[in-house]
This record gives C-alpha cells, sequence and structure tokens, in this order.
C-alpha cells in the first residue's frame, strides 16, 4: 500500500471514472469570507499532481472574492458507487496564465462562449439578458478562435492535509489522514 494520498487519490479517481454515473471529477469547494462565513458549491476538477488540485472558474465570482480575501480552501470529493470519499485542505492560488489559456482552449465553443456573456454570481434581472449577452458573443466571435477573458482562469488547492475515507459496515470506517510536511507526507489514522 503505498503512502502517498495523491496515487491513492489517482488510483481512486480512476475508478471513480469507471462507476460514477455522472462527473466523477466532481468536488465540492468550500470558502470563505473575510468575517469566516462558510460557502460551498460545486465544481469540477480539472487537472491534479503533486503541487495540487486545479478547477477553473470566473474570478469576479463569489468563490473568487472569498479565495481573494481568505487563500484558504477545502474539497470533497464523494464517490457514493464506491463507497468512498476524500478530503482536501490547503491554500490556493492562481495557475499560470499559460495553464488557463491551455484549459480555455479544450473548452466546448458554448462554455467559451457563457465565459464572456456571464457576469457569476451576480444578480440578473431576467434570463432574456443572459440570453442576449450571449448571442452578442456569438456574433462578436463569429468565425474566429475565442480567447481566453481576461477575468476567467485556474486556481490550485494545494494540500496540506488530505484524508481518504473509506465506507466499512456497521459504521466502522476507515479514515487514514494524511499531512504534509517539508519532507513528504506522514500518515495517521483517524477514529470513525
Amino acid at each position: 500500500m503505498t503512502d502517498d494520498p495523491i496515487q491513492i487519490f489517482d488510483a481512486w479517481l480512476h475508478e471513480a471514472e469507471a462507476s460514477e454515473p455522472n462527473d466523477p471529477n466532481a468536488m465540492a469547494l468550500a470558502s470563505a469570507d473575510a468575517q469566516g462565513r462558510p460557502s460551498v458549491r460545486m465544481v469540477l476538477l480539472k487537472g491534479h499532481d503533486e503541487r495540487g488540485f486545479v478547477f477553473y472558474t470566473n474570478r469576479e465570482s463569489r468563490k473568487a472574492g472569498e479565495l481573494a480575501v481568505n487563500a484558504q480552501a477545502a474539497l470533497l470529493f464523494h464517490w457514493k458507487s464506491l463507497r468512498r470519499q476524500v478530503r482536501v485542505e490547503g491554500a490556493v492560488s492562481h495557475v499560470t496564465d499559460a495553464e488557463s489559456n491551455a484549459y480555455f482552449a479544450t473548452r466546448s465553443r458554448a462554455s467559451q462562449l457563457g465565459a464572456w456573456a456571464s457576469d457569476q454570481s451576480r444578480p440578473l434581472d431576467d434570463r432574456s439578458t443572459f440570453e442576449e449577452r450571449y448571442a452578442e458573443m456569438e456574433r462578436r466571435f463569429d468565425g474566429q478562435d475565442i480567447p481566453r477573458p481576461p477575468h476567467w482562469g485556474g486556481y490550485r488547492v494545494a494540500p496540506e492535509a488530505i484524508e481518504l475515507w473509506e465506507d466499512r459496515p456497521g459504521r466502522l470506517h476507515h479514515r487514514r489522514l494524511f499531512t504534509r510536511t517539508d519532507t513528504g507526507w506522514t500518515e495517521g489514522l483517524l477514529f470513525p
């Protein structure tokens, strides 16, 4: 059994990709504002390695505002079909512009247009307002590649702690907690 939580996560994610009916890369992202008020939402994991877990969003959204004033976050992956979950906690930073550009280029055209048209998390007077803005972006970028909007990009959660949880009969779950140190990871167990 490996003592590297990133390798274990890789294996579990691969299994989830084969068993979960929808979005095995979905994760709950918890952030908090400057007053410590928490909020949580689902986002999609778009990359991960030893540096951390990456997602992309509008950098003018509520979550981005919270991360700007409190650059700490928690992630939760829950794979019901596997009876497993992974909790990640750590500091958040922007990914590079090159990484954001590369990922943006892989998105569907509709998603690219939506990134330009949406004032994510802000009040919307009527659905037709958004639809009109979307149509305007279709006209603006007709017949050309769509560049990444300057207000859109990626974030990386650098894990300081990773908990791997497995369901066991009688609620005798197996919980492994990995904590990052200057030299790697230390591992301990938690009571279920």
